[in-house]
C-alpha cells in the first residue's frame, strides 16, 4: 500500500520529465535559435530528475517517521544529496566543455531545476496534510 500511494505521489514529477524531454526533442530548431544545446538540457534533465526521485523517496519517509531527529535527518539529507548531485554533474560538464560550455543549457537546466523542486514542494505540502487529517 505504501509503495503504491508512493509511486501515485511521485507520478507528476515523473510527468514533468516526461513532458519537458518532449519539449526539448521537438523544438531543437527554436532551442538552437536561442543558442540552448538540447543534449546538455535532455542529459540535465535526466540528472535532476534522478536527484528529484532520490530527495523525493527520502521526504516521503521523513514524512512517515514520528521521530523529529530522523524526521530532520532524512530531509537535510534530501537537500543536501540532490544539491551535491546536480552540484558534481555541473562541475563534471564545466571540466569536460571547457571554454564551450552552453550558457543557455546551464539557464535552462537552473529554470528545470526550479520546476522540479517547486511540484515536489506541492506534492510534500499536500502529502503532509493528508497525512495530518488522517
Amino acid at each position: 500500500m505504501e509503495n503504491k500511494n508512493f509511486i501515485r505521489t511521485f507520478l507528476p514529477i515523473l510527468l514533468v520529465f516526461i513532458i519537458s524531454n518532449g519539449l526539448f526533442l521537438t523544438a531543437g530548431s527554436l532551442a538552437t535559435k536561442w543558442n540552448i544545446d538540447t543534449d546538455i538540457v535532455i542529459a540535465g534533465n535526466l540528472v535532476l530528475f534522478i536527484a528529484t526521485a532520490v530527495s523525493f523517496f527520502l521526504y516521503f519517509k521523513a514524512l512517515r517517521n514520528n521521530n523529529v531527529q530522523a524526521f530532520l535527518r532524512m530531509i537535510y539529507g534530501g537537500m543536501f544529496l540532490k544539491m551535491m548531485i546536480c552540484l558534481f554533474a555541473a562541475f563534471i560538464y564545466i571540466s569536460v566543455a571547457g571554454k564551450s560550455v552552453n550558457k543557455g543549457g546551464i539557464i535552462t537546466c537552473l529554470f528545470l531545476y526550479l520546476v522540479y523542486s517547486f511540484v515536489e514542494i506541492i506534492l510534500l505540502l499536500k502529502q503532509s496534510k493528508q497525512r495530518r487529517n488522517a
